[in-house]
């Protein structure tokens, strides 16, 4: 505990004067798919006299809807309604793009915003709100440079990479950019030069990782190939069977870390039909088979520590758990049909797990348990006052697998040892950023 207070001290004091200074050497914080931020520095922006009527206009003209979608936009930080449809998307995903996409919006976003740090303080273009006495703002007020506007930043990443990946909802999620566009003129934040801006930044910085990472999932067929041992899982319509052959962000290879093979399930299966289901039992499995606990708990934390007013470490946080969800993924898919780890139901068809609903892909070893421990281990790593909520947690959540009958407890026990070992390559990774030297410069402030 004692180890991790001066980090948490430091955090509470980056939260406490947000208002007095909005990072303004995070341009010097290292990015994951892009060379230097100042590669893609743009062009100094025009005069903005001449745009305060626009602004004022706006604000002249605001009506019911407006200011619904000012309050709308004004939650969070730049990137957050963004990621929350994109964890819409991806979990009904049932090609290889999911997890990709997932991962890609939170990193390019982080990425892009590192990018507008960098021409945000190289012109310093001064807000609208402090330009002109009769400009009034509309929700909090952000003390960084307007040019270009990070919220439009984050919409130009989200249209980019959810149009690339859902053609569908192009019309949709164009038509939520310019919503966010014009809320953002309306509150008086940024001027329209602004919000074009950091559009088609956002949009630069997209298109340029989706090339970075074209070849990252596989792009042949299964062939339909198991292994002939007996003992195996044997769903017809196995999930997702070549997602170990991603290619991975932080780790060396998607089998870095592959556990051993899977012991006889015979003790495992003992204890799984000896087990009593109880209320709190079941209420345990539902809540984590239903709920996206680590995706809500990453969110409200961020609110909780005011992170959600400092665009930079915010994009950061999602990033860095987006990669771990999908190192994790692709880990955890690897070993799982490396195995073919049979479940529960078929190793004793006599037995029926309480939960009913028996996933389509192999136990061995539990997705859930191993991406809980990422999980837990890296918001240990963000907010290290609560590591034993956190790690409390992620031991919940992989017995909710083992309460669920569709998990043995040695999927849960190998699925959460394998999350650790990948977290801590990634919080290794992670150090050597940029942004954890600020924290504790804060503090020695």
């Amino acid at each position: 505990m004692k180890k991790s207070l001066p980090i948490l001290m430091a955090m509470l004091m980056i939260a406490v004067h947000l208002q007095a200074q909005m990072e303004p050497t995070a341009s010097n914080w290292k990015t994951w798919f892009i060379t230097s931020p100042k590669t893609y520095r743009l062009p100094p922006p025009s005069p903005y006299k001449q745009e305060t009527d626009q602004v004022l206009s706006k604000q002249h003209d605001l009506d019911s809807a407006g200011w619904q979608q000012i309050l709308y936009w004004n939650a969070g930080a730049p990137g957050y309604r963004w990621q929350t449809l994109m964890y819409r998307l991806w979990m009904t995903d049932t090609t290889y793009n999911g997890a990709l996409a997932n991962m890609l919006l939170s990193v390019a976003t982080y990425d892009a915003t590192i990018v507008a740090w960098d021409t945000k303080y190289a012109y310093k273009r001064p807000r609208p709100f402090a330009i002109d006495s009769r400009i009034k703002v509309h929700g909090p007020k952000p003390d960084s440079p307007s040019y270009p506007c990070e919220h439009s930043v984050a919409a130009g990443v989200a249209v980019t990479l959810i149009t690339h990946f859902y053609p569908s909802m192009a019309e949709s999620v164009t038509r939520l950019a310019q919503q966010l566009m014009a809320s953002r003129i309306a509150a008086g934040t940024a001027f329209p030069s602004d919000t074009r801006a950091g559009f088609e930044l956002g949009k630069q910085i997209a298109e340029k990782e989706l090339a970075y990472t074209k070849g990252f999932t596989p792009k042949t067929a299964w062939d339909g190939k198991r292994p002939k041992q007996t003992g195996i899982w044997n769903g017809k319509k196995p999930a997702s069977p070549l997602a170990g052959l991603s290619k991975t962000v932080v780790l060396d290879s998607s089998s870095q870390f592959r556990p051993g093979p899977p012991p006889d399930f015979a003790k495992d299966m003992a204890e799984l039909k000896s087990f009593k289901p109880t209320f709190r039992s079941m209420a345990n499995a539902f809540n984590f088979a239903s709920q996206p606990f680590w995706e809500d708990l990453l969110h409200k934390k961020i609110f909780e520590y005011n992170l959600h007013l400092d665009p930079p470490r915010a994009a950061r946080l999602y990033a860095i758990a987006a990669i771990g969800v999908y190192d994790g993924f692709v880990a955890c898919w690897d070993a799982k049909y490396a195995y073919w780890g049979i479940r529960p139901d078929q190793y004793d068809t006599t037995y029926q797990p309480p939960l009913l609903i028996t996933p389509p892909f192999p136990g061995y070893p539990s997705g859930h348990a191993a991406i809980g421990s990422i999980m837990g281990e890296l918001y240990s790593y963000f907010f290290p006052a609560e590591r034993a909520y956190f790690q409390q947690k992620a031991k919940e959540g992989a017995e909710s697998r083992f309460q669920a009958g569709i998990h043995f407890r040695t999927d849960n026990e190998v699925g959460l040892e394998l999350g650790r070992k990948v977290a801590e390559k990634i919080i290794q990774k992670v150090r050597t950023d940029g942004a954890d030297e600020e924290l504790m410069l804060a503090k020695k402030k």
